[in-house]
């Protein structure tokens, strides 16, 4: 297939005014069919007092001993970013201090911006990077900011809108990668360049210590610190899952040997942390897939390193979370896609283990370590209970309750399943069935299924009140798969569907869906499937392949047209995942897939719901725009709603998350649950 005689290339024009109208003209369609169902105005309403409670958790992040929060509700659209202690924090209503109103920061300054994130100097967190983006694309505006003044810095470290990086190293240096001319960016479009910039120079004349090339993915400077000792790391990505770590010091840089797809998860009492992707042979001794390990971080730079193994998964386990605190090691393991976490410590015997107590059978994750002290918080999660936040201590393996988020719908008479599906390789595939109150297997239950099955990302059981109060009160089912292509089985899972096995990701799917319909727990008439980013090329394919099986399709910031992806934006970055289409032998099998080029003007295609963001700077909206013209082209009926702003997320703010999430409930409940129009 050649793209050379495309009709649809100007769609790839981001904002040109032809591309942006009819963006516009599609969207005004939708959105007056969609407005009108009668559940819209209800879920619409429901969804932003969920979305601005003020009773929603304030999930903290611990610097230098303080609580630091963003946050955003009703009346900071934008969101504030506010601190208070961890004593003052424990109350059910802390005295917050604010330190920067984004919404009001926005008026003063005339510009749409939306909070990326502050990086602050260690040990003293006295000074912070803090990024802002234009609409909530990936690039951001940069600047320097005084925590002590509260003001940002005039003459500091500042760089505007890009995706350049910048990151402390001392006080008085940073760490710096431009990405505002070609010759300074990869063909992903980020930085492969490390340059050391000094305070009080200018960006011009900042140092270059390293260049990667141009076809890599990115490369970034860090300084990693084991308590008081600094470590100077330059990270190179050749591809998306492989990397060089490189020590900076004394002006050369030393090659870390750990094997080029491992991760180094930390340094901590002078012990290196690896995560294994695959199998690693040192010497006599080989190191399984998946296992952590960890060895004495000066004999590895000499290369004579012996590594000793903290924790080795079976084949229904995987490692989804390394962090530290001042002298442990926290763990977090899935289980059969529940969590566990395991406490290392490093004794004069070597390393010791011990599970902590944490609650049973949910989702568990570290929200916060602190590199001072052994505390931590983290957060318990399930389908049916809500957020609970825990203050913890790693070493004493103490925990105590501090936080929970309120109950935001019924849950009386629900309940939560695992089943298991046989793929079309045999592989058995789990997923969870959430069922609503007085829920009979009679092949009539409105069933939304979501998957994502890319990049190692594991999905795990989550309470969310959107869907509780918009799906399951309303007598919907959900279910969340478990494919491949994901991680929670660990790096095997992931890769039994990376590049020519990814059809193996979407069979998983439309297995699950045949499951489903076999147990009579819905049929393809009241069956939707969701899913976005990675996701979106997830459900735009298997609706390609197998539509039939589905009568709605909700396809979120998608990658459709796999013969371009490379070419647009971050797409380059990702040929790892999914192989080169400029290689006649890769696409060879992305031809087969590749949901724009496999639309078929003859099938009978359920009626999709595709939403794009014009913002998104990571997946091109040109993807989801050229796919439903040639949808519309092809006579099918589809519906298309781009969001002027929010990039990759979708929405710039939680006004934007309410209104985008009652428009696909809205869909869902007409296309799977037709009475919901009465």
């Amino acid at each position: 297939m050649s793209t050379d005689n495309d009709p649809f290339l100007w769609l790839e024009e981001i904002e040109s005014e032809q591309a942006l109208d009819w963006a516009r003209e599609q969207n005004e369609r939708s959105v007056e069919f969609l407005e009108s169902h009668p559940l819209f105005a209800p879920i619409h309403e429901r969804n932003l007092d969920i979305l601005t409670a003020d009773d929603r958790i304030a999930y903290p992040s611990l610097r230098g001993g303080q609580i630091y929060n963003f946050w955003r509700d009703a009346e900071h659209v934008r969101g504030i970013w506010r601190m208070t202690s961890r004593e003052n924090f424990r109350d059910e209503r802390p005295e917050w201090d604010t330190i920067i109103d984004v919404d009001a920061l926005a008026e003063a300054e005339d510009e749409n911006w939306v909070w990326g994130g502050a990086s602050c100097r260690y040990p003293d967190y006295d000074r912070c990077i803090i990024g802002l983006s234009i609409g909530g694309a990936d690039a951001n505006v940069r600047r320097e900011f005084n925590l002590e003044t509260r003001e940002f810095v005039e003459d500091g470290f500042v760089l505007p809108e890009s995706k350049s990086y910048i990151s402390w190293r001392d006080r008085d240096s940073v760490f710096f990668g431009p990405a505002f001319e070609d010759e300074q960016m990869t063909t992903s479009e980020y930085p492969r360049q490390v340059y050391i910039w000094r305070r009080g120079t200018d960006r011009s004349e900042a140092e270059l210590v390293f260049e990667a090339e141009r076809d890599d993915v990115l490369v970034w400077g860090s300084r990693f610190w084991d308590g008081d000792t600094p470590w100077d790391m330059i990270v190179r990505l050749p591809s998306f899952f492989t990397r060089e770590y490189h020590v900076l010091r004394d002006g050369e840089t030393i090659r870390v040997d750990v094997p080029d797809d491992a991760n180094v998860a930390g340094i901590i009492g002078g012990q290196l942390l690896v995560e294994l992707k695959s199998d690693w042979t040192v010497g006599e001794t080989t190191y399984a897939q998946g296992a952590l390990l960890a060895a004495d971080m000066e004999s590895v730079l000499a290369g004579e390193p012996a590594f000793e193994v903290l924790f080795q998964p079976n084949e229904r386990q995987a490692v989804n979370g390394v962090s530290t605190t001042e002298n442990t090691v926290i763990v977090s393991i899935l289980d059969k896609v529940t969590g566990q976490f395991l406490r290392f410590t490093r004794t004069e015997d070597g390393w010791e283990r011990h599970a902590l107590d944490v609650p049973p059978m949910g989702s568990l994750a570290v929200v916060s370590t602190d590199d001072r002290s052994n505390a931590f918080y983290f957060n318990y999660t399930g389908f049916l209970t809500p957020s609970r936040l825990y203050e913890a201590d790693a070493a004493a393996d103490t925990r105590r309750q501090i936080r929970s988020e309120p109950a935001r719908f019924d849950t009386d008479g629900m309940e939560v399943e695992q089943f298991f599906a046989t793929s079309a390789d045999g592989e058995r595939i789990p997923y969870f069935v959430v069922k609503p109150e007085g829920f009979e297997a009679n092949g009539a239950n409105p069933t939304l299924l979501a998957a994502y099955g890319g990049f190692e990302v594991a999905r795990t059981p989550f309470y969310s009140g959107i869907i509780g109060s918009s799906w399951l009160e309303r007598g919907g089912v959900y279910v969340l798969a478990n494919i491949r292509g994901g991680g929670e089985f660990g790096p095997r899972w992931h890769q039994a569907g990376l590049r020519e096995n990814r059809q193996r990701v979407f069979d998983d799917l439309i297995a699950v869906a045949e499951d489903l319909i076999e147990r009579d727990i819905t049929s393809a008439e009241h069956l939707g499937m969701q899913g976005g980013s990675n996701g979106g090329l997830l459900t735009g394919a298997v609706m390609v392949q197998r539509p039939e099986l589905f009568n709605a399709v909700i396809i979120q910031v998608p990658l459709l047209d796999m013969q371009r992806y490379h070419l647009l934006l971050a797409g380059a970055s990702w040929m790892a995942e999914y192989g080169n289409p400029d290689d006649p032998d890769d696409w060879a099998f992305m031809s087969q897939y590749s949901p724009y080029q496999n639309l078929d003007e003859n099938a009978d295609y359920p009626k999709a719901f595709v939403t794009p963001s014009t913002r998104d700077d990571r997946v091109h909206p040109g993807h989801a725009r050229k796919f439903v013209a040639r949808m519309l082209e092809q006579d099918h009926d589809v519906l298309y709603y781009e969001n002027i702003e929010g990039g990759h997320g979708g929405a710039a703010n939680l006004k934007q998350s309410a209104y985008i999430s009652a428009l696909i409930y809205a869909y869902l409940h007409d296309r799977l649950n037709p009475a919901s129009r009465d």
